[in-house]
């Protein structure tokens, strides 16, 4: 299964996160629905962010049959396109909105607030504005009709399709001669008209031609149509020159209304000395100046084409939810810092230790150093275990691994489980470097709550206490019924706590073997008990002094039925 829900394009946000005046809260607004905006919300809807796509519907490439050079999407029309991206957005629970973001402000509490133009407005942790750009086509009577069709400007995005045929170049600006010999790739039939540009040098006339280009003199008066196609280019003269396409170089605008109300200004973009237009600024992710506020697509690359502007929005998703990682790290350890001290304050450090979530507990006690432990298996695993046949065997808090990798290494197949994910990476590290990472399969359980599947021939649970709220014998009825027939379990506790222990856990109880053996309630003639008792070991204490330290042990095989 894929995880995703199916939603339909809403008009308005749920009302699930409204905000007590009204408004809906995002982690992420994005502003633009075409292939930046909506690549960038589905790389955030993926990453479980509530994201909202604000598309006013006024795609730049609308009125283009075909969308190309996007692989395997080559030759789909625009608004197919744009169909399918809101539909994967909406169905991994990204929204979007039908409307026109016409204002939007930093508030002081962090954050974004974008007004739309129905006087609704929405709440954003970031922003990623993908308007684009605005053509603003030479003022030639009948140019903008055909603009998109007839009228061209990408000799990538629509070079093939007017291959071999009549094309013309409106000169406007000293870049004219540029698009008329990049032309020249797509057909032999190029017609230069001078129209408002600057002369050309005598270079450029003679790289002209050189390519077979026409130069015709004069300004154009107008386009000539046939059944709405382009016919001819009508001269201020009077002369017709037969075209069937027409390359004009548009002015490109970055659509920065919005980014100018939060104080980002355009910068103008030059190609050959000549200005083409304006873009906002922005680094490779798409982060601007405006620490929360990304941009992508034409609005900050003014040629860039739709797959391109689909990878920016990519790039830009991905380094908005890294932000928002980041942020809410921050948030998280400071607010962890203020709650350890006040504890600390307080003077209860057991309180401290306990009030703990278990796993981050156990996380910081393995994360003090880089080993806890020996490294050497428990003395009572080795002895009780050597001479068995080796099956499959399951490791009850396995730490840093000594026991789980002992047992592999003499045959054992082992599932050995922590609640310490830094305990269980150390341990998977051990185990390649002693060769067995073949034979241990490492599992993350808080035991009260989860549990290993199968049956084992052996079950194995050394020192399983915890200052925290561990359900032990809960755990070890479960471990019990874990013991496949002629299986053995073994546990290994503490009796008591160390003399040198001042301040010993008072909450904490340490049952005998007798004890454990009551609370696991083992059904009569079903179980042997192998062994049952107290056992005293030696034990460094903080100084390093050998001390003896008092342990338990029960062990008991499960009959075969």
């Amino acid at each position: 299964m894929s995880g995703r829900t199916e939603q339909k394009v809403t008009t308005a946000p749920p009302d699930s996160s409204a905000l007590s005046d009204g408004e809906r809260r995002y982690e992420v607004v994005v502003v633009g629905g075409g292939a930046a905006g909506l690549s960038g919300a589905l790389v955030l809807a993926r990453a479980r962010r509530s994201v909202l796509v604000i598309d006013a519907g006024r795609p730049r490439n609308a009125p283009a049959a075909h969308v190309h050079s996007y692989l395997t999407r080559d030759g789909v029309p625009p608004s197919e396109l744009l169909a399918a991206g809101r539909a994967e957005v909406t169905g991994y629970g990204g929204e979007i909105t039908r409307g026109d973001a016409v204002a939007a402000e930093r508030l002081e509490a962090g954050g974004f607030r974008v007004v739309l133009e129905d006087g609704s407005s929405v709440v954003a942790e970031r922003l990623l504005v993908t308007t684009g750009l605005v053509d603003e086509l030479p003022q030639v009577p009948g140019l903008a009709e055909l603009w998109g069709r007839d009228v061209l400007h990408c000799p990538y995005c629509h070079g093939w399709e007017v291959r071999d045929q009549a094309i013309g170049i409106l000169a406007t600006g000293p870049l004219a001669v540029h698009q008329a010999l990049q032309w020249r790739q797509w057909s032999a039939d190029v017609t230069l008209f001078t129209h408002t540009a600057p002369g050309f040098g005598a270079e450029e006339h003679e790289q002209l031609a050189a390519r077979g280009i026409v130069v015709v003199d004069g300004r154009v008066a107008a386009l000539e149509t046939t059944g709405d196609r382009l016919t001819g280019v009508r001269l201020a003269d009077g002369r017709v020159i037969p075209r069937q396409a027409l390359v004009a170089g548009p002015r490109f605008t970055a659509r920065s209304g919005l980014l100018t109300g939060l104080g980002l200004e355009t910068t103008d973009q030059e190609m050959g000395g000549h200005v083409i237009g304006s873009y906002v600024a922005s680094d490779p992710t798409g982060a601007t100046a405006l620490p929360g506020v990304w941009v992508a697509g034409n609005v900050t690359v003014l040629t860039e084409q739709v797959i391109g502007a689909a990878a920016a929005g990519v790039r830009a998703g991905a380094a908005i939810n890294t932000d928002l990682i980041a942020e809410e790290t921050r948030r998280a350890v400071a607010a962890r810092r203020e709650s350890l001290s006040a504890r600390e304050s307080a003077g209860h450090e057991h309180a401290r230790e306990t009030a703990l979530p278990e796993a981050e507990f156990w996380d910081l006690r393995y994360g003090e150093s880089d080993q806890i432990w020996s490294g050497n298996p428990n003395v009572i695993l080795v002895r009780e275990v050597t001479g068995m046949e080796p099956g499959s065997a399951l490791d009850l808090g396995c730490g840093e691994g000594a026991d789980a990798i002992w047992l592999a290494r003499r045959g054992w197949r082992v599932t050995a489980t922590d609640i310490s994910g830094v305990a269980l990476e150390r341990a998977a590290r051990h185990a390649a470097s002693a060769d067995v990472a073949d034979r241990v399969d490492w599992q993350r359980h808080d035991l009260g709550v989860s549990f290993p599947d199968g049956l084992f021939d052996l079950v194995s649970a050394h020192f399983l206490h915890s200052p925290g709220d561990m359900p032990r014998e809960k755990i070890l009825r479960t471990a019990a019924s874990a013991v496949a027939p002629g299986g053995t379990l073994l546990v290994v506790g503490h009796a008591g706590f160390p003399a040198w222990e001042h301040n010993p856990h008072p909450d904490v109880h340490l049952p005998t073997p007798e004890e454990v053996l009551e609370s696991l309630e083992l059904p009569d003639g079903e179980w042997e008990v192998l062994l049952c008792e107290e056992h005293d070991r030696i034990q460094n204490d903080p100084d390093g002094q050998p001390t003896t330290r008092r342990d338990n042990v029960l062990k008991v095989r499960r009959l075969h039925g």
